[in-house]
């Protein structure tokens, strides 16, 4: 039996109650507890191939329904009410999710392969290299479109917003986009010449396309950050796909606009 991962549970618990604190939970939000349940137990079925594909369906379903805030029960808080952090950018409010850490919950229980474990010092380097070619890919490419610019800052809720992202988004969407998509799209596509090559740009692509919200730019923008993420997942583990996502954001939100400039 593979070792859960304590580790990102506990960093995750810390930003479950942290999302707690600042917002509260309907009777209903047993709902998508118990379902997650149910198909935790029948993706966690060796002899049942069928079972596991259910349990794995309901999963993606959810994991959607949930990070798309459509499920009812989740009162999420408010953290930063609407805001300029520099005279120059749009309005910025930030919510705590109580509803999308769940999805991290079920993945580090049911699948904590997905963790991709590797020996701190390659973990490191891989950050390290990852970090840095997704700050000149993606960054620089968001100055050359033009729609951020420098703008060191630390506002007083930057560290409230440290937390949320570090514990609420980061964590979540890469044990989502580089464990379980890339990771699993590996596993499947071992016997390929360039499956890990496909996996990573495949996870890379639907993470940019889950910005498509924010306009093609970001799409684009993101799909490239994926790439590096992507890379620094594959050489150095969960670990350092989280460390290099949180990197980029965090420098993105101290040192340029964030998050864009208006207009």
């Amino acid at each position: 039996m593979i070792a859960l991962p304590w580790t990102y549970l506990a960093l995750l618990s810390i930003g479950y109650c942290l999302a707690l604190i600042y917002g509260q939970l309907g009777w209903l939000t047993l709902i998508p507890i118990a379902l997650l349940m149910v198909a935790g137990f029948a993706a966690r079925q060796p002899a049942n191939r069928y079972g596991r594909y259910f349990g794995h369906a309901v999963f993606v379903i959810l994991a959607l329904a949930l990070a798309l805030h459509w499920l009812p029960g989740f009162y999420n808080g408010r953290g930063i009410d609407p805001q300029r952090f520099t005279a120059d950018a749009v309005p910025f409010s930030m919510y705590l999710n109580l509803d999308k850490p769940l999805i991290g919950f079920w993945l580090l229980l049911v699948c904590p392969w997905i963790v991709g474990r590797r020996s701190l010092r390659l973990s490191l380097y891989a950050t390290a290299m990852a970090l840095t070619l997704t700050v000149l890919a993606a960054l620089g490419g968001a100055l050359l479109l033009g729609i951020i610019s420098w703008a060191p800052k630390w506002p007083t809720q930057a560290w409230l917003w440290v937390l949320n992202n570090l514990l609420l988004v980061t964590l979540v969407e890469e044990a989502l986009f580089r464990g379980y998509i890339q990771g699993g799209l590996s596993r499947r596509l071992q016997h390929l010449r360039y499956g890990e090559h496909l996996a990573l740009f495949s996870a890379a692509l639907l993470f940019g396309l889950a910005h498509l919200g924010a306009g093609w730019q970001w799409v684009l923008l993101a799909s490239i950050a994926g790439v590096g993420y992507g890379l620094a997942y594959r050489f150095g583990g969960l670990g350092a796909a989280i460390a290099t996502h949180f990197g980029l954001n965090l420098l993105h939100f101290g040192l340029f606009t964030y998050p864009m400039l208006a207009g």
